[in-house]
């Protein structure tokens, strides 16, 4: 039963932060697509803005596999505790949720940055500062859930 505990966490992990992924990057896409229809000069510049709330998928992605390679799902042996599923249900997460929140909030900060390059393309640079210090946070997510992953292996529970 604690692989199913195991296999939740990580399935949460890549969904909760695939899902914020997905609405941010659609969020920013929507601001992108009306500038580029305006100056299709533009487009690499709006195109990596519309990218970078796509992070946090690719972090959740990563700390399910982590976890089920942890579990032995994806080879090995699969057999561990109630309570060792549970705290790798716990250890994902971090992850899965502030993947969730911060993957949309940084879509939404990338469509105001998107809207700054559209009036002052000279200004890229610091349009790019303001998602990526959204993207702080997903990495320390990133990180917690990644101690927590390795961790529980050597536990004895």
């Amino acid at each position: 039963m604690g692989v199913v505990y195991a296999l939740i966490g990580a399935a949460l992990a890549a969904l909760l932060s695939g899902i914020g992924s997905s609405i941010g990057v659609g969020l920013a896409g929507e601001a992108a697509a009306g500038v580029v229809t305006e100056d299709s000069s533009k487009f690499s510049k709006v195109l990596i803005l519309q990218l970078l709330p796509g992070t946090q998928g690719i972090y959740g992605l990563l700390i399910g596999f982590l976890t089920l390679t942890q579990v032995g799902i994806l080879g090995g042996d699969s057999d561990i505790s109630v309570a060792k599923g549970l705290l790798y249900l716990a250890a994902c997460l971090p992850m899965g949720l502030v993947g969730l929140w911060s993957a949309i909030r940084q879509g939404r900060v990338a469509v105001s940055s998107i809207q700054m390059v559209a009036k002052k393309p000279d200004q890229f640079g610091k349009a790019m500062l303001f998602p990526a210090m959204v993207e702080t946070y997903a990495i320390l997510a990133l990180l917690i859930s990644i101690l927590a992953v390795f961790g529980i292996g050597g536990l004895n529970v």
